[in-house]
């Protein structure tokens, strides 16, 4: 069967989270949730895919700081510990929802299943074998997840070395292509790009004004970007819509509270909780099904209309953040077998970032316009009204870390200037804005922030003045006084441009 074109799947695993010596933040349940429900079947899912003989699958990128905490002994302890948790929870609501609690307890058993056999050792050997067997390419970032286009260049060329080399580390090799944090970008980011060894990085389908259907060279770069198009990407799920609205499919915000678990299907969308009907795993398999018949009629379409335009293959890359699939929708990862079971059937080649390259799917150069994936496909997320403290306070924090160039010897390493560049690279994180702009844990946002950037200010100046021994005494306080990444060298910020 000749092929209608060619569909990308890219996944990105992204918590705002950060390490602790020895433990994780409060939010750890976070972690904990979106392990067990989205990380382990996703992972399983292409697992199986791959055992059919089937072969790139998907794209998926894992933020460095996730990483650490997939690979960290306390999360694995916590993650294993709140798996037998949830089970317990299953069968404590027997009695009033047996229905429920039989569900629950496959789904909680095979997750336990599942991370014994395969995470035991960490996320990167269970990332490594999947990408080891052909059926993922995996995407790298910069260390801590920064808004990138608000970097001193200095600091970008920092911040992506390091989560580069946190990459190649875990997993065994530099990646080719990254996931630019909130899928920012300012012009003159693919000669940063270049300089690290990236060829290649995903943008918002508005940035290329939607013509999303090859990937396309950046200015006079041989750095391709790749456009998420939005038409395909926005049937799954949108600002406003999308099938895990859907009335059959399990409802995330109907708690049942003494058990915890969830015992509501959507229902409808004007609904309220208290008279949504119960969940059924028979109709929601069922309308896993439909949609996926119906997203892969999408695809079809969508990949037929672009040839039409642009008078050969087309390519249709459909982005999403790895949580939705299982987390915010608990069919998600049945959806995802079913697509990419239906796609090949259906004429459409599925191929990585990586592969779908390979064949020849690329365009002339683009000139790209400031942009991200955010509010307005713009920077007002991570640099509006609302954060201008951040900004600002983001400033401070850079000149700190850069005073350390002219401090640090260049024949032995600096754990303390180590940790300041450790505590610095937190402090930049996009998602304390973006927390603070969309008033999501706001105030957590805001503390932890301040926190990093607080003490990157009080160690810089104790470094400046001398005080070594101060800052030792000082530092001995801190909850976490190990750097998340381990090799992380300071001296490395002479190598910045």
């Amino acid at each position: 069967m000749s092929t209608v074109g060619t569909f990308c799947l890219v996944l990105h695993s992204h918590l705002p989270l950060l390490a602790r010596h020895g433990r994780w933040p409060v939010g750890e349940e976070w972690l904990y949730q979106s392990w067990a429900h989205s990380y382990l079947p996703v992972v399983a899912t292409l697992r199986e895919l791959a055992a059919e003989g089937r072969g790139q699958l998907a794209t998926l990128g894992v933020t460095p700081v996730l990483a650490a905490q997939l690979d960290d002994p306390y999360s694995l302890r916590g993650v294993h510990d709140w798996l037998g948790g949830w089970t317990l929870r299953a069968h404590s609501a027997a009695s009033r929802l047996p229905d429920l609690a039989a569900h629950e307890h496959r789904v909680s058993t095979a997750a336990t299943a599942e991370f014994e056999a395969h995470w035991r050792h960490g996320g990167s050997p269970a990332l490594r074998a999947l990408r080891d067997t052909g059926a993922v390419e995996l995407l790298g970032g910069p260390a801590a997840h920064p808004f990138q286009p608000l970097l001193d260049p200095r600091v970008r060329a920092f911040s992506l070395r390091t989560g580069l080399a946190d990459h190649a580390l875990r997993l065994g090799g530099r990646p080719a292509g990254i996931w630019a944090p909130e899928c920012g970008y300012a012009p003159g980011l693919e000669h940063d790009y270049a300089a690290a060894g990236v060829s290649r990085f995903l943008v918002d389908g508005p940035a290329l004004r939607g013509d999303t259907a090859l990937a396309r060279p950046v200015g006079d770069s041989d750095v391709l970007c790749v456009g998420r198009d939005l038409a395909v990407t926005y049937r799954v799920w949108s600002p406003r819509k999308g099938y895990p609205g859907s009335a059959e499919y399990r409802d995330f915000h109907t708690w049942d509270h003494p058990s915890g678990l969830k015992p509501a299907r959507v229902t409808g969308r004007r609904v309220p909780s208290e008279r949504k009907r119960p969940y059924s795993p028979a109709l929601a398999a069922d309308a896993v099904q439909r949609d996926a018949r119906d997203f892969v009629d999408t695809v079809v379409a969508r990949l037929r209309a672009l040839r039409a335009t642009h008078g050969r293959p087309a390519l249709t890359v459909a982005a999403f953040d790895t949580e939705l699939f299982g987390h915010w929708w608990h069919e998600g990862p049945a959806w995802l077998a079913a697509v990419l079971r239906m796609l090949p059937s259906a004429g459409v080649s599925v191929r990585t970032l990586g592969g779908a390259i390979d064949d020849g799917l690329v365009g002339d150069p683009v000139a790209l316009p400031e942009c991200s994936w955010g509010s307005g496909k713009d920077w007002r997320v991570w640099a509006g009204p609302q954060v201008a403290s951040f900004v600002a306070a983001n400033d401070d924090v850079q000149r700190d870390l850069l005073s350390l160039s002219g401090l640090l010897r260049t024949d032995v390493r600096d754990p303390l200037a180590d940790l300041l560049a450790d505590q610095a690279l937190h402090a930049l994180s996009s998602d304390w804005a973006f927390m603070v702009t969309k008033d999501s844990a706001a105030d957590y946002a805001r503390s932890r922030a301040a926190l990093h950037a607080g003490r990157v200010a009080e160690l810089a100046g104790l470094l400046r003045a001398g005080r070594r021994r101060a800052a030792q005494r000082r530092t001995a306080h801190w909850a976490d006084a190990v750097p998340t990444f381990g090799h992380l060298d300071a001296r490395d910020l002479a190598g910045s441009p």
